[in-house]
């Protein structure tokens, strides 16, 4: 079964703002096992939309539209697609309904335009929509689905999962679809295909395996489509399993999730602390760590010591280590995780210093030179990367090494 979600809105067209709307459909409709055969972005222009939906019906059975459904004179999707059925406007009480309730609500005068937005076309079966003022509309004609809604985010999310999805699920028969996602960091993606070529060829034409890389990370994903759940999910384990072994050494998890709630959640299941020294970084590191709920269970806290200064006065680095090697050292890395470790009093540490760039690096020490330290009581890591001119890429690919060094340490350290 195959889908094309289309978004209507100069603003994504013009990168006003990010269209996270298809990703996030494109994932709902996978987990049913409907695959999307394109995403298509169209501005608010009548031919375009017009256009659009001709092409999409020629290629696929579902079309989700997103956008356009607003109050203001720009939102045309409504009329443009009664013209694309050849229907009237009409007006739909049970959204008026709804949307007049919305404003008693919140007190708020209902204007014309909100009362307008419970017009729909003549032939569509009405989503309602308890976040918004603008339903969605459902549409099944010439043995196709045509599902609009409203572009804003968590209205639109809401109205599948609740709505959308339960539906399409009457409508068609739905394959099978399992996925399993193995994360590994450490190596690139061509490294990992060489080691696992002979399993790759093995799969059965009914299992693909995808490669996901990721700013020093890579995903292994297999997919599984067909009838019989249990017989798919037995030989999706066993070439996970196949995987797994081979590769050990750059497992993170075999599931998927960020690389940083891996490292999170075993340490919070062993009762496990950590703190931080970055300097090259500037705090992202600890950002991956907090924006994820309960995490101050196992972070806390640390010190971004950019200066030379900072890292004498909190991490108590020798002023003769920084004037003998430098910021950017070995021996630099290994007084910031341990003076971590002694000053915030925590299980493990972690420090990170470099020239994240694009200026600052040297013949000795180019731009992209890092260094990443891990430390227990028992033990102490330092590793030397050599990364690109890219600043931002930079930054991103030492976190990743921090976290994949940090998993291995605590594998090796008992409970």
């Amino acid at each position: 079964m195959l889908a094309e979600i289309i978004t209507i809105g100069d603003e994504i067209l013009i990168g006003q703002i990010v269209d996270t709307n298809s990703a996030w459909m494109a994932q709902q409709l996978n987990l049913i096992g409907i695959r999307v055969k394109q995403i298509s972005s169209v501005s608010d222009d009548r031919s375009h939309i017009l256009k659009a939906l001709a092409e999409a019906s020629s290629r696929v059975d579902i079309i989700l539209i997103t956008g356009g459904l607003g109050p203001t004179k720009d939102d045309i999707t409504k009329q443009t697609l009664a013209e694309y059925f050849n229907v009237p406007m009409v007006l739909n009480e049970e959204a008026l309904n709804l949307v007049l309730e919305r404003f008693k609500r919140y007190n708020r005068p209902m204007l014309e335009v909100n009362h307008m937005q419970a017009q729909v076309p003549q032939n569509c079966e009405v989503l309602q929509n308890y976040n918004g003022t603008a339903p969605g509309m459902w549409f099944y004609e010439g043995g196709k689905v045509y599902v609009s809604m409203p572009g804003v985010p968590f209205e639109m999310q809401y109205m599948v999962k609740e709505q959308v999805v339960p539906k399409l699920k009457t409508v068609f028969k739905l394959p099978v679809i399992i996925h399993k996602t193995i994360l590994t960091a450490g190596e690139g993606e061509s490294y990992l295909a060489e080691r696992i070529a002979d399993i790759e060829s093995a799969l059965p034409s009914h299992i693909k395996l995808a490669y996901l890389p990721k700013m020093g990370q890579v995903r292994l994903r297999l997919s599984a489509y067909g009838e019989h759940k249990e017989f798919l999910q037995q030989q999706v384990d066993a070439f996970a399993a196949q995987i797994v072994e081979r590769v050990k050494d750059n497992v993170m998890a075999e599931e998927d999730k960020p690389i940083e709630k891996v490292v999170l959640d075993e340490m919070e299941s062993r009762h496990l602390t950590l703190s931080v020294a970055e300097s090259c970084t500037g705090g992202y590191f600890s950002h991956q760590i907090t924006q994820h709920a309960g995490s101050s269970s196992v972070f806390l806290g640390g010190a971004v010591s950019y200066s030379n200064q900072l890292k004498e006065d909190i991490l108590g680095v020798s002023k003769e280590t920084l004037y003998q090697y430098g910021a950017v050292s070995e021996q630099t890395a290994t007084e910031m995780v341990e003076g971590a470790l002694r000053q915030f009093k925590s299980d493990f540490a972690v420090a990170i210093t470099g020239i994240a760039g694009p200026g600052g690096g040297s013949e000795e020490k180019p731009v992209g030179t890092v260094y990443v330290a891990v430390a227990n009581a028992n033990k102490t890591v330092v590793k030397k990367f050599t990364f690109s001119n890219k600043r931002i890429q930079n930054i991103e690919q030492s976190a990743v090494r921090a976290f994949f060094m940090l998993n291995i340490l605590l594998k090796e350290t008992t409970s």
